[in-house]
């Protein structure tokens, strides 16, 4: 196999992969303190704190909620309710669709649970202004343009199970 000698690295380019690093290990880092404290993953966590919000909400609302896919949220919630951190019923307004409500247990992973229970990224996006929003939107987007490899359904996953 032959190399081929490629130009040198553009330092801006190193410098915002350092970002990205940067970034993914402290969003790595603070699920597995997440996940040492209280038991649960980020995700869980971030559920069971919307669960605690609006009992009785609904998996498409959560979904919606955490943006991502109600398959994935389906899952998330079959195993918090496996654990026993979680209850389903029936809505009395409507039979066809069900409910999610936390259990005492569940109440004791929330006292004990760092925060935030988002996460921190989505915390950090939530605090950016609007026009900084747009203009890391469209730059991303032209990084996922140049991805020559792309995994779409990751998108609708939650970060702490990518």
């Amino acid at each position: 196999m032959t190399l081929t000698p490629q130009a040198p690295a553009d330092p801006m380019a190193l410098t915002v992969l350092k970002q990205f690093r940067l970034i993914f290990g402290s969003v790595r880092h603070h699920f597995r303190e997440v996940e040492q404290s209280c038991g649960v993953s980020g995700s869980q966590l971030w559920l069971l704190h919307e669960i605690a919000h609006t009992p009785g909400v609904g998996v498409s609302e959560l979904a919606a909620r955490l943006s991502i896919h109600q398959s994935t949220c389906s899952q998330l919630v079959d195993k918090l309710e496996a654990r026993g951190l979680i209850s389903k019923a029936r809505k009395a307004d409507d039979q066809r669709r069900v409910g999610v409500q936390l259990t005492d247990q569940a109440a004791e992973v929330l006292a004990v649970a760092p925060g935030p229970v988002a996460g921190i990224l989505p915390q950090a996006l939530q605090g950016l202004p609007d026009d900084t929003l747009e203009r890391l939107h469209l730059g991303l987007a032209e990084v996922i343009a140049q991805l020559t490899v792309r995994d779409s359904p990751s998108a609708g996953k939650p970060l702490a199970d990518i």
